[in-house]
């Protein structure tokens, strides 16, 4: 019984001393909000990374993919881009479909199938 009150009494301790350990570093750390407020004064870098936040979007609902597995919604995006490149040979134009795939992907799988791709040995589209 006494083994049992010590293991709380540790648990309860070591939860006290994240608490303190979280409290005391949020005191020192930056606002992340401060990036998102339209200051007058801001800086011209803080300008840049304001653009590159409101720029970012993430590809939208699929309702062919409703559960919370998005592995084939990833394969499917990825595979649209490339449907994309190989109809209209435009880079820049099949661009936001390759955003949509890169932001629903692990960053590891696009690496893979990119390097597939230049080897030849990818098992979805050819372009």
């Amino acid at each position: 019984l006494q083994f049992f009150r010590f293991v709380r009494s540790f648990r309860l301790l070591s939860l006290y001393f994240l608490v303190f350990e979280l409290r005391f570093n949020s005191i020192n750390m930056p606002k992340i909000n401060k990036i998102f407020i339209d200051d007058p004064s801001a800086a011209e870098d803080k300008e840049g990374a304001i653009q590159v936040v409101r720029n970012v979007h993430t590809t939208p609902h699929d309702a062919r993919f409703p559960s919370s597995n998005q592995g084939g919604h990833c394969w499917n995006r990825y595979n649209e881009w490339l449907l994309c490149l190989k109809q209209t040979k435009d880079s820049e134009g099949c661009g936001p479909m390759r955003q949509m795939a890169v932001s629903i992907c692990p960053t590891l799988w696009v690496d893979k199938w990119d390097e597939e791709r230049g080897e030849g040995t990818f098992a979805g589209l050819k372009v």
